[in-house]
């Protein structure tokens, strides 16, 4: 969504009507991941894509048809049939399901102006839409601290799927599943259409997650930091780079980090404010440094802290950090040592593991180190 939000915004402003284009349902490869837009007026106006140019041709015509009726319309596509080269299909194998609404529809007026201040800022939510049945087109909204806005036509299913969002809120990731809509079913399928002979009619959901913009925080500009901003604006995350002593964190050692900050870093970091699109490692090495970071870090809701340290020394770490006023709840998010286990040595080694394993925590994983789980219980005298 936020690839084509710019160019709905101003369509939307200058009173043109717009469609919206979701791949909703995935079988086999795909140049475009599911929830992949494409956006479109009734004047040839073209945003974003859902295939990379196989479909994007009758999408825009069927897009139109959409508009003019206010009907959505869910779009099947398999392989292109080589007898029947005037066919609609897709090269790269597999199927694809393409939904198609207005922007106009009751469903999106409601909820457009939410999902606008999401975006703008930065909150992590997710958005159900119908996708099959007579109440195709209705949709849920759903915020990570529970709030909702919509209705998706029954009280039972509106909970059914808010339960299923919550997870897929937590995992980040946008899918589809088939439910029951029957008062009194509590069980969804799984991710693809079922049948049976219970009283209810099957319709397929489709949950959008829309995850905050991905922010990589690096505390402490030392060696380990330069490969790990390399790796992370390779993967797409906006860098910042924090440190107090200005001659380690300059351009020259770090020229294609997006920020850089010679802040204390707890200071820095309350200034950002960190959310859950946030990767914090802290990898300074310098309890002084760390620890006050840290506190500020494990306060906030980012999906990801780390620290660099040795294993032998958590105790005393996280006796330190108690000491600030840390809970051992906060402590139980502390990846400490920080990095998945890869026998790592050199930095760019190290600053692969860090990688690896905030890649991992951002699609959800449990945590694989024992030392994450754990947390030492203060002996009272």
């Amino acid at each position: 969504m936020r690839e084509v939000f710019a160019e709905i915004e101003i369509w939307r402003k200058e009173g043109k009507q717009v469609a919206i284009a979701t791949n909703v349902k995935l079988d086999g490869s795909s140049l475009r991941p599911l929830g992949a837009k494409m956006v479109m007026t009734t004047i040839q106006e073209i945003a974003g894509s859902v295939t990379g140019g196989c479909i994007e041709g009758v999408v825009y015509e069927e897009a139109q048809a959409v508009i003019k009726s206010g009907q959505p319309k869910l779009l099947h596509y398999g392989v292109t049939n080589g007898d029947a080269p005037w066919e609609v299909g897709l090269s790269c194998g597999g199927s694809l399901d393409v939904f198609v609404e207005t922007l106009d529809s009751p469903a999106w007026r409601e909820i457009y102006p939410a999902l606008k201040t999401c975006l703008e800022e930065n909150q992590l939510a997710a958005v159900a839409t119908i996708i099959s049945g007579p109440d195709q087109g209705k949709k849920l909204m759903l915020w990570s601290d529970g709030r909702r806005l919509g209705n998706l036509g029954n009280v039972e299913l509106n909970a059914q799927v808010c339960d299923w969002m919550e997870n897929q809120i937590a995992v980040q990731q946008t899918t589809w599943s088939t439910f029951r809509n029957s008062p009194g079913s509590s069980d969804s399928a799984g991710s693809s259409t079922a049948t049976g002979s219970m009283e209810g009619e099957l319709v397929d959901v489709f949950v959008d997650v829309f995850a905050p913009v991905a922010r990589m925080v690096v505390v402490g500009a030392v060696h380990i930091a330069i490969p790990l901003v390399t790796l992370a604006k390779a993967m797409g995350y906006h860098t910042i780079v924090i440190d107090p002593r200005a001659a380690f964190a300059t351009r020259e050692r770090f020229p294609h980090v997006d920020e850089l900050i010679t802040e204390w870093p707890s200071t820095a970091l309350e200034k950002l404010r960190p959310d859950a699109g946030t990767y914090i490692a802290v990898i300074s090495h310098d309890e002084k440094l760390d620890n006050p970071a840290l506190q500020v870090a494990l306060a906030s809701p980012a999906r990801y802290v780390g620290v660099l340290g040795t294993r032998k020394k958590i105790p005393q770490r996280f006796a330190a950090l108690r000491e600030l006023g840390v809970t051992d709840e906060q402590l139980r998010r502390l990846r400490a040592p920080i990095g998945l286990h890869l026998g790592a040595i050199l930095p760019d080694e190290i600053a692969l593991s860090i990688m690896a394993e905030i890649v991992s925590a951002r699609h959800g994983l449990p945590k694989t180190q024992e030392t994450h789980v754990t947390v030492p219980v203060p002996v009272v005298s």
